[in-house]
């Protein structure tokens, strides 16, 4: 039923971790929601313009259980990341930057360059398992300035318990970062559950948006003790005050907010999130959840390198059949399946409109 709603695939699509398929209404809706009011050629063009913007904002703050004041617009999450980590009072008794070896490369690019601000770096070993809070509880030292959380790991799946990491970083008084990138849109997420400092999301996998439309979401304690560097004339208590002596970052999350802003991609990703938040999230979940099993079920344990539990696995099943892996990824192509390869494995990634067929194809590919 929910396949319909967006633009069929001639194969079988597993590559919801990197792409969501789009929607069918997705041209019509930018073009009623963005270019309309472009052709229309009118002064109110920002104003109508950006309450595309807003709108984004508000679906966000439905979908994550926040407030759409406490979310900002960004491109990327690493343009996110920079702002965040530039905005910081460096502390003197804590000047040390924690991540996992298995976070995203592009986050580990910006911290590594904070470097030149005062911080070191400091990385949790890859065989050391994130998803145990063991782990955190001996890396989360009394000179651990800020964390990175990765709520799902790229080239695994694993699943953090974020309210628990985020939770002892409180307590250690630790700044908490928690990247979504990987788990918006197939895993439930409530933002006053987790208590975080800051969270960073992407709309261009599971939530179907396309690229361009990041966020950057601030919990209201922090928010006003940041002042970033990379601002502009949106990042201005009165954005059209026009007076280029009088700098006053905005009152909230909007002081990470930059220059003139890009519409496009928040308007075309406004409307998939109203359109997945419709589905719910909790359904894709168990749809998704229901689809790998039935691959799991399938597969001998070795050969899997995601958590074979649920409640620890993202919406990616990633597979790894050692000499076997060449034959694998060939007959997966002749069958016209979607997906990808990382040095853990293939990445396999249904989602509400992958069929039960489809998946019974490609065990046929994984089990000859």
């Amino acid at each position: 039923m929910f396949e319909e709603l967006f633009i069929a695939h001639k194969g079988i699509y597993l590559l919801n971790h990197s792409i969501g398929r789009p929607l069918k209404n997705a041209r019509q809706q930018l073009n009623e929601r963005f270019f309309e009011y472009w052709e229309h050629g009118a002064a109110e063009v920002w104003p109508n313009w950006l309450q595309q913007v807003d709108n984004f904002r508000q679906q966000l703050a439905v979908l994550l259980n926040g407030c759409s004041e406490d979310f900002c617009p960004q491109v990327n999450l690493s343009g996110a990341l920079t702002k965040v980590i530039h905005s910081l009072p460096l502390r003197r008794t804590k000047h040390t930057l924690l991540l996992h070896a298995d976070d995203f490369l592009s986050m580990g690019f910006v911290l590594d360059r904070a470097t030149k601000l005062g911080y070191s770096t400091r990385m949790i070993p890859a065989n050391r398992d994130p998803k145990d809070i063991r782990t955190w509880q001996e890396y989360l030292t009394e000179d651990i300035a800020v964390v990175l959380v990765t709520h799902v790991h790229s080239n695994t799946s694993a699943l953090m318990p974020v309210s628990d990491i985020t939770a002892l970083a409180r307590r250690r008084d630790i700044i908490s970062i928690v990247d979504i990138a990987q788990s918006v849109g197939v895993v439930p997420i409530d933002l006053q559950e987790w208590q975080g400092d800051f969270v960073l999301g992407s709309c261009v996998k599971w939530l179907c948006g396309g690229p361009g439309a990041g966020f950057l979401w601030a919990h209201a304690n922090i928010v006003t003790h940041c002042e970033p560097v990379d601002v502009g004339w949106f990042s201005h208590d009165d954005s059209f005050g026009f007076d280029i002596n009088d700098f006053r970052y905005a009152e909230g999350v909007k002081r990470f907010w930059g220059g003139t802003p890009s519409v496009l991609p928040f308007a075309l990703a406004a409307n998939s999130i109203e359109t997945l938040h419709g589905i719910g999230i909790n359904t894709i979940r168990q749809h998704n959840l229901a689809l790998i099993q039935n691959i799991i079920e399938q597969l001998d344990p070795a050969c899997i390198r995601s958590p074979i539990d649920w409640a620890q696995r993202g919406g990616t099943l990633v597979v790894n059949f050692g000499q076997q892996q060449s034959a694998v990824e060939n007959r997966l192509h002749k069958a016209n399946v979607r997906f990808d390869s990382r040095t853990s494995g293939l990445r396999l990634s249904p989602h509400i409109y992958t069929s039960q067929s489809e998946i019974d194809r490609v065990i046929e590919c994984l089990t000859p």
